[in-house]
């Protein structure tokens, strides 16, 4: 299924082609869009858990909620976290936003918790953050609770080293999906339905491991859908895909955006 083209002008040309051509587009992006934003991918030659094994393990719900040093660590990183000091969006994120806003992106499905897509334009209605954000808290005892991470980070700034629950006096945790947690099913299923129905799936920035999201470009594919490939390193689709570019993003992006 692969077009064999070399990617340069040709690949970026055709691919804004089929994003014209398209009535219902989805875009999945990963922690690779964030990069040129100064925060670090996980499983990249750079990653976080490439050069530091461990941070994989204390990001396991079951670590978390069984360990408290691994939860005095986590609030402590998290007030250092690049993601919750300044991050800005880069080119790519902006030019996902203008996709939307010209109406070539129905739905923007995002790995990534550091809210760039929103800062960058993006509409909170047509993007799903499936692995949740780090705008908020919530509580692991059961209550419910939820709400802003500033409310939590100025306790830790304070000198709680493992804030409880205001309510019930549970476990908090940043609004993230965890290692060994389940995703929203809601959100899981918008996702699985926006997927099935395009006819252009773009994976961006994603290396396309993770399941259960890793399974979205099949059923683009299964829809009949143009999938498209945007990642510095190969995916396990990378020979069905119809296009793989390996561009730096926050320059593809814009110039893909521009011809539609």
């Amino acid at each position: 299924m692969s077009t064999g083209a070399v990617p340069g002008e040709d690949v970026v040309e055709r691919v804004a082609g089929w994003l014209r051509e398209s009535q219902r587009v989805v875009a999945l992006t990963g922690a690779g869009i964030s990069t040129e934003s100064g925060i670090p991918d996980f499983r990249g030659p750079k990653g976080v858990w490439t050069l530091n094994p461990g941070a994989e393990r204390a990001a396991t719900l079951q670590n978390f909620l069984a360990d408290r040093e691994v939860r005095v660590r986590s609030w402590r990183n998290r007030l250092d976290s690049p993601m919750l000091a300044g991050a800005e969006p880069n080119a790519g994120h902006f030019a996902l936003a203008e996709l939307e806003r010209k109406g070539r992106l129905h739905t923007l499905v995002t790995q990534n918790v550091d809210g760039l897509h929103l800062k960058a334009g993006s509409s909170p209605g047509r993007m799903i953050e499936i692995h949740g954000n780090v705008r908020e808290f919530t509580c692991m005892g059961g209550c419910g609770a939820r709400g802003p991470i500033s409310a939590v980070l100025d306790r830790v700034r304070g000198g709680e080293e493992d804030p409880r629950c205001g309510r019930c006096g549970g476990i908090l945790k940043t609004a993230t999906i965890s290692f060994g947690q389940s995703l929203v099913a809601e959100d899981l299923e918008r996702a699985g339905r926006a997927a099935a129905s395009c006819d252009c799936f773009l994976a961006i920035g994603t290396s396309l491991t993770v399941y259960p999201v890793a399974n979205l470009p099949n059923q683009a594919l299964r829809n009949g859908a143009k999938l498209v490939i945007l990642n510095a390193q190969e995916t396990p689709y990378d020979d069905v895909a119809h296009a793989v570019l390996r561009h730096q993003l926050g320059e593809a992006l814009p110039e893909i955006a521009a011809r539609v």
